[in-house]
């Protein structure tokens, strides 16, 4: 009797079955013809679907052009989309690329005069469409492009397209996480056979109000300092914890209790004649100064005295 047991997936089938729980197959309602090889089916609502097992082998032709550049920092990756900006920065971290996350300026590629000024050997955009000025200006340099593209993306001057959905947030940063692996296995990082230690989820883009909300978490359970010193209870050192104001003031005489008459010493009666008191600073004598006797001057015969010595 034949046990049937659970097959281990292929790193194929496990990347195929990452794209699918992150979104990757889902396209748009419209299609662009160069598109069209690349959908597998169009739904009842509309929707095409992209086929996965293409998607991937791009990504495996898209990660040896990659590996075939000597210098990672000839390769430009960028995102003007902001789903797409934390996944372009961990895959330049990991890659060794240089990232562009945000806005294009005009003449990165074409006008020398800039201080961003750049000539890339290669360009990894995110969206044709919202990235249409860099792909312009690299197609006037001649730099080889690799973007992702939707079902209605334009393909006009991309030379690599991965069909894939780069709307999605969790489908951008599965498809960077994946296109990173592949490089780093390719380049002899990550040993065959051996799964990658970085998690998707820090491909993932992060909404400002999530980030703020658990750097305020992070805040809240933060160790004591050092230099703070802890507050002690009574109790715990010890003593009572009814401190009154008689252990501390002692004995103080009445508003209308006379005074005690100090005691004499040795029969020396010294509160005979107490001294007075002044009431003031202006009613002490002030100092008598010392004489100062005045310096001899020295008269020379003949000479009359100015005044000046």
């Amino acid at each position: 009797m034949a046990t049937t047991g659970t097959r281990v997936l292929t790193q194929k089938e496990a990347d195929i079955q990452m794209m699918l729980a992150a979104d990757v197959h889902l396209g748009t309602k419209n299609c662009d013809f160069q598109m069209e090889r690349y959908v597998f089916k169009r739904r009842s609502d509309g929707i095409f679907i992209i086929n996965l097992g293409k998607t991937w082998e791009k990504l495996q032709l898209a990660a040896r052009v990659i590996v075939a550049i000597e210098n990672p920092q000839d390769i430009i990756v960028q995102s003007a989309r902001p789903y797409g900006q934390r996944a372009v920065l961990k895959f330049a971290h990991y890659t060794g690329a240089h990232p562009i996350a945000g806005r294009h300026t005009p003449g990165t590629f074409t006008n020398q005069l800039q201080t961003s000024f750049n000539e890339p050997r290669l360009l990894i955009l995110t969206d044709p469409r919202t990235d249409h000025q860099p792909i312009k200006e690299a197609a006037l340099g001649n730099i080889p492009t690799i973007a992702f593209c939707d079902t209605d993306s334009p393909m006009r001057y991309v030379d690599i397209g991965i069909p894939a959905n780069n709307k999605g947030k969790h489908s951008i940063g599965c498809l960077f996480w994946l296109l990173a692996r592949m490089v780093l296995q390719m380049r002899g990082t990550i040993a065959p056979g051996h799964k990658w230690d970085v998690m998707v989820d820090l491909f993932f883009y992060r909404e400002p109000e999530e980030a703020k909300e658990q750097e305020e978490e992070e805040v809240a359970i933060a160790p004591p300092e050092y230099g703070a010193i802890p507050e002690y209870a009574a109790g715990q050192l010890g003593l009572a914890s009814d401190w009154t104001q008689e252990q501390w003031t002692g004995e103080v005489p009445a508003a209308g209790a006379p005074a005690v008459a100090p005691v004499a010493v040795g029969g020396a009666e010294w509160t005979a004649a107490p001294a007075p008191v002044a009431d003031g600073w202006d009613s002490a004598a002030a100092p008598v100064a010392a004489p100062v006797d005045a310096p001899a001057v020295n008269v020379v015969a003949g000479v009359q005295p100015t005044g000046w010595q």
